[in-house]
């Protein structure tokens, strides 16, 4: 299927290393976040643009889970760190 002519360059599918590559830039702190905001907004290829927003949804999932401890951990008062010590 990939070395079919007949597929429009937007449809092309990508490579499992060129998702390892790009979850690579998209993993550098700036110039990767960059990237991925283009890339999520760029149609030339569909796979990749796709792709670029999953790492949005993955990022804010993580975020949300980030403030939801941040919220537990102020309202119990305690440290998650303290919980864990012996």
């Amino acid at each position: 299927m990939e070395n079919n002519p007949n597929i429009p360059s937007e449809y092309r599918v990508l490579s499992p290393w060129a998702y390892f590559g790009y979850n690579l830039l998209f993993a550098i702190p700036l110039v990767g976040f960059i990237c991925a905001i283009i890339f999520a907004l760029d149609s030339t290829n569909i796979n990749r643009r796709n792709f670029a927003r999953s790492y949005f949804c993955g990022l804010l999932v993580a975020v949300i889970f980030m403030v939801l401890m941040l919220i537990i951990t102020m309202v119990t008062g305690t440290a998650l760190y303290s919980s864990l010590q012996y």
